[in-house]
């Protein structure tokens, strides 16, 4: 029997200590990482219209790119001009429009597809090509050996444009390693701008997003772009794996609305960057422009933004027990991870409900400009958690009754105002 060759140990992990501002944020900084410096590729105008719900015309197509542009993405990816008559004139008309963003179309890895893309006036074309067995056996039914020599000729002819181009396998997490890394090495070597990694199916998890990026930073020399289904939730977290990794370029939609359950949405990866490096976000995009390109959309798909939609959602900012409310208007820090007033939003204290505090309807005494001393406060704060027992109040009805405690106490008794009966005239 031969003796057993144990495997050589890989090499340890090339790590820097970071003075870090805050606990949340990583002692140690891997040299590859790029998460203070990467760009994002928007593709509402490409992934987004493979939501269910989306039918962008061409004015609306270009009210989506000019505000992804003010708001200051890097690149804004488009469908393919191949798809229509009308995909290709879209093309045309944005790629026209002198955007600081740099305009890409997406085609298939096909010659046909980039004769018609280059002609189009876009920056770049992003070509792409199932390398999962699955996609293989079943969509387009070519090797990795076809698929390489077509990867070689659709590049170089796109080179041979001036175009930047990046080259993506489709449904990589399914793929064979040794495949992908073969191909990526291949048209490394002729010059692709990136190669692109893509989570077709949302099956990846974050460890996995690492290992295979920091593995293919190690085969390729180009930039490296991901692009995240969130079928199983883990979009962000395995876009900001990826940027830890070394990974360059990140792919997102408004929303993040896309085919299925979407991709990487463009507001959670702001969020989820703005706490790893809040001056290097503020310092590139216009982030209280956020709210209004995602109403933008929302309203040309027809769908309402989340409740909880990261930043821009209604309870993003909402504070409601009383525990949390004290904190907040002591210290915001207590219970926010992001400042609202960076995002252009406001927080919300909610006090009308069983669970309010004291404390959050001083507050509101104050901002009313009452004069009501603290154990008065107490009182009224009392009252509320009885009425909110039946049902909610609304804020105007929380302020009446304020104001009527305050008039009955103003009106010179020589005894308190009684609650219930301020409470009676304000019901």
């Amino acid at each position: 029997m031969s003796p057993q060759v144990e495997a050589a140990p890989p090499p340890p992990l090339k790590l820097q200590q970071i003075n870090s501002p805050t606990v949340y944020q990583p002692k140690y900084s891997d040299l590859l990482s790029r998460v203070n410096n990467f760009s994002i590729i928007e593709s509402t105008l490409r992934e987004g219209e493979q939501f269910a719900n989306a039918f962008f015309d061409t004015e609306t197509k270009i009210a989506i790119a000019k505000a992804l542009d003010d708001f200051g993405v890097e690149y804004i990816e488009l469908t393919s001009p191949a798809a229509s008559e009308q995909s290709r004139a879209d093309c045309v008309a944005i790629a026209n429009l002198g955007l600081k963003a740099k305009i890409l179309t997406h085609i298939r890895c096909h010659m046909d597809d980039a004769r018609i893309a280059v002609e189009t006036g876009v920056d770049g074309l992003d070509v792409v090509i199932g390398t999962s067995s699955f996609l293989r056996e079943f969509s387009h039914g070519k090797d990795m050996a076809y698929i390489t020599k077509q990867a070689i000729e659709v590049i170089e002819f796109i080179k041979s444009k001036g175009l930047e181009v990046r080259f993506s396998s489709e449904d990589s997490f399914r793929s064979d390693l040794v495949d992908l890394l073969n191909i990526y090495r291949a048209v490394d070597k002729i010059g692709v701008t990136r190669v692109g990694i893509a989570d077709t199916v949302g099956c990846a998890n974050p460890r996995q997003v690492y290992e295979l990026v920091r593995t293919l930073r190690g085969v390729v020399s180009c930039d490296i772009e991901c692009h995240f289904h969130n079928d199983t939730g883990c979009a962000i977290a395995n876009a900001y794996a990826a940027l830890e990794a070394g990974a360059t370029h990140i792919d997102t939609s408004v929303l993040g609305i896309g085919e299925r359950n979407g991709i990487t949405p463009l507001g959670g990866l702001a969020a989820r960057m703005y706490v790893a490096d809040k001056d290097y976000v503020r310092g590139k995009y216009k982030l209280e422009k956020l709210r209004d390109i995602e109403n933008l959309v929302a309203d040309a798909v027809q769908i309402q933004v989340p409740f909880n939609n990261y930043i821009t959602g209604y309870c993003a900012f909402t504070h409601k027990a009383g525990i949390h409310a004290k904190a907040i208007l002591n210290n915001p820090s207590t219970y926010e991870i992001l400042k609202p007033e960076d995002f252009g939003m406001t927080r919300y204290v909610s006090i009308g409900h069983r669970l309010t505090g004291w404390n959050a309807v001083k507050n509101r005494v104050q901002q009313l400009d009452l004069n009501l001393t603290d154990e008065e406060t107490k009182a009224v704060t009392q009252k509320i958690k009885e009425l909110a027992d039946i049902r909610p109040l609304s804020i105007d009805e929380v302020d009446l009754l304020l104001r009527r405690y305050h008039a009955a106490k103003a009106s010179g008794s020589p005894q308190p105002p009684d609650i219930d009966e301020v409470a009676k005239t304000a019901a």
